[in-house]
Parts: C-alpha cells; structure tokens; sequence
C-alpha cells in the first residue's frame, strides 16, 4: 500500500466498506435467489469465490511482500466470480459490483498492466457466461461499461496519489535543501567570524609586539627606564585598544561600517601617532559606498600592510592610495625601505600568514592581490571589482 492506505485506521475503514458490501451484496442475492437451480448453484459457487478472494485480498494486506503477485491474482479471481455471477437472475446481479471494486483497486494499487489485465477478466467473464445463459443486451454491455468505468476512476486516483507522493518527495527534498543551506550559511558565518578575529588579532597583536620589542631595546640597549615605561604603557592601551576592535570587528559583520575613506583615515592617523612615521592618505575617482564584506577586506589588507612596514621597515614612510574605478576599486600601501633594502626582511621571509591571508580573503571576494618588492620600496596592491563583489554579496 502507498503512504495513505498504510495508515491503520484508513486500513480498518476500507476492510470494514469491504465486508460491509459483501454481506448486504449476499442477504440481497439470498432474498432474491434465481428460479434456476443451475443459476443458484452458480450464483452461490460465484459468492463463496468472491470471499475467498476477499481473504486472500486481506492476506496480502498482512504480508506485503507478496503483495506485487499476489493482489492481481485475487483481484481476477474476484472480477471473474462477479462477472459471472452478474448474468445470473434475481438478485445475483448485484455480485457485478465485486468486479466493479476489483477494477476500481487493481487500478489504483497495481500496474498499468495488471489493472487493464483484472478488468479485461470482469467483462470477458460477462460476455462469455452471459453468452451461454443468453443474457440481454443491457447486462451484456452495461455491466462491461460499468467496470471500465470503475478502472477509469481507479486511475484517476491512483494519479492524484502518485502526484501527491511526488510534492511529498519534493517538499521534503526542499526541507532537506534548507536544512542544508541553513548549516552552510552557520558554517560561513563561523568562518567569516573566525577570519575576522584572526585578521584583527594577527594586527594587534603585531603592532604590541613592535611595541613590547622597542621598550625592551630601551632597557638592555639604552637604559633609559621612563621612555621604557612609557613604551609599556603605549602597549598596555595598544592591548585595550585591540580588544575593543576584535569586539567592533565582530559586531561589524553584522552592521555596515563607516565608509572606507573614512576608516582608512582612522587607521593612518592612529599608525602615524603609534609609530612616528609619516603617513600618507590619497584618494581618487568618485566615492562610494562599498558592499560591507568589500570594504572590510580592503580595510584589513590595509592594517596588516602597514603592520609589516612597522616590523619590517621601521621609521619609513607609507603611502597608500584608493582608487575608485568604474567597476573596480584599488588600494595600494607602499612603505620605504632603507636604501636598497638589502638589511632589511621583506613581508613573508619570517613564515608569517599575512599575505596569504589577505590573498584569501580577497580571493573569496573574486579580488587579488600583489605583494612586489622594487629597488627601495615594498608595494602591496589589493583590486577588488566591484560587480563581482556585489553577486557575492548578494548571494
């Protein structure tokens, strides 16, 4: 049985209209028998068939797996018996009803096949036992017609259940498609998170080291306490300082940000103030707003560019520049070197992830980035376009 008929209690109510219209089929053929005796032996062999059918019928309710051969035996069995049975006198023409039903469910539950295969044994049955008692015209063509009926209908609904059973199919295939969308979109968030905090943390934790490194020097190498002092102290608001933006950095990902301009200028103005070096910002093509995910990248490239130049090349000048494009946006930092940049260690020779990291996050955004030394200057240059990024962003 399919999806509806397994429920039990639907189940006990199709075997209860079944038994329900045997025994009123048979007290009707019982008070009405036919005048022949050879009809009512007939008649009452066709009735004792048909039940016998019905318990087998109900057999392979029980035992499903002999349902496939089993239900169009005793769905035959039963459009025969009936068929025959319809062509007999009095009362006994009811029993064509057992061949209307066996059409109606050997549609419904069987094959195409099986189906055209019970109803076929129905009217055969009534043409053959109808030809030899000579019934008239109107059993010998309205009962064929009203089995063919009934299988039209078993069609239909087998049809309307098969269809029901594919939206079932497709509904749960959706369900499982969101399900699925839902733990890739957790898995993303997690990730972005994850790539966030350490971006931000890789860059605070950079420029205190710097720091921390500096007031060492002034203790062993210069001996000078209070400017030792004061770089500790410098790196205890560093410190804080990174906290707060590892918590703005994660609330950013949910909220817009300030235009890129303006967190740029940000970033610059507290790089000059930490490191006392001068810092360039310049900025050309028309303005506007980024998608959030873009301007973040750009952002973080950005920070941990200008870190490498304080570890790297400390005491040089940085340059960056935005240009807005047409469909792009380019953000260029180029820090000094001290001279030809021999003694001094270019991004990426520690074994560090900067770079990489900052090519990966761009990549996810369909970006690049180009990290290039020249004979005294070490140029990092993050292109991201922006039609690309809005499709990501979008989806």
């Amino acid at each position: 049985m399919r999806r509806g008929d397994t429920d039990p209690m639907m189940v006990r109510v199709y075997w209860l209209m079944r038994v329900t219209v045997f025994v009123v089929i048979g007290i009707l053929a019982l008070i009405s028998p036919p005048h022949s005796t050879a009809q009512q032996a007939v008649q009452i062999a066709c009735f004792s068939v048909i039940g016998l059918a019905l318990l087998a019928w109900i057999a392979v309710d029980v035992r499903p797996r002999y349902r496939s051969r089993g239900l169009p035996v005793a769905l035959g069995t039963m459009a025969i018996a009936g068929g025959v049975a319809a062509v007999t006198s009095g009362s006994g023409q009811t029993l064509v009803a057992f061949a209307c039903i066996a059409a109606f469910w050997a549609a419904s539950e069987t094959d195409l096949r099986a189906s055209i295969a019970v109803a076929a044994a129905g009217i055969v049955s009534i043409w053959v036992a109808g030809g030899i008692a000579g019934s008239t015209f109107g059993t010998m063509a309205g009962d064929p017609l009203l089995i063919a009926v009934c299988m039209m209908f078993g069609l239909q609904r087998r049809s309307y259940r098969v269809q029901a059973e594919q939206s079932a199919a497709l509904l749960d295939q959706h369900e499982r498609l969101r399900a699925e969308q839902r733990r890739a979109d957790v898995l993303d968030e997690r990730a972005r998170i994850a790539r966030e905090i350490h971006d931000v943390l890789a860059h605070s934790l950079g420029a205190l080291g710097i720091q921390i490194q500096a007031a060492k020097a002034m203790l062993t190498d210069q001996g000078d306490v209070d400017r030792a002092v004061e770089a500790l102290a410098t790196a205890q608001r560093m410190a804080a300082d990174g906290l707060t933006e590892t918590r703005r950095a994660v609330h950013a990902l949910r909220v817009d940000t300030l235009p890129l301009g303006q967190e740029l200028a940000a970033v610059v103005d507290t790089h000059r103030q930490r490191y006392h070096v001068p810092v360039t910002l310049e900025m050309s093509g028309v303005a506007r707003a980024l998608p959030p995910d873009v301007a973040l990248a750009l952002l973080r490239t950005a920070q941990e560019a200008m870190v490498n130049a304080a570890k790297h090349a400390p005491g040089q000048r940085v340059a960056i520049r935005l240009d807005y494009g047409e469909n792009d946006v380019r953000l260029s930092i180029v820090n000094g070197l001290d001279g030809a940049g021999t003694s001094v260690r270019r991004p990426g020779d520690t074994g560090g992830y900067g770079l990489t990291g900052m090519r990966e996050r761009l990549r996810l955004l369909n970006g690049t980035l180009r990290a290039r030394p020249t004979e005294d200057e070490w140029a990092v240059t993050a292109e991201l376009p922006l039609a690309a990024a809005k499709d990501g962003i979008a989806r």
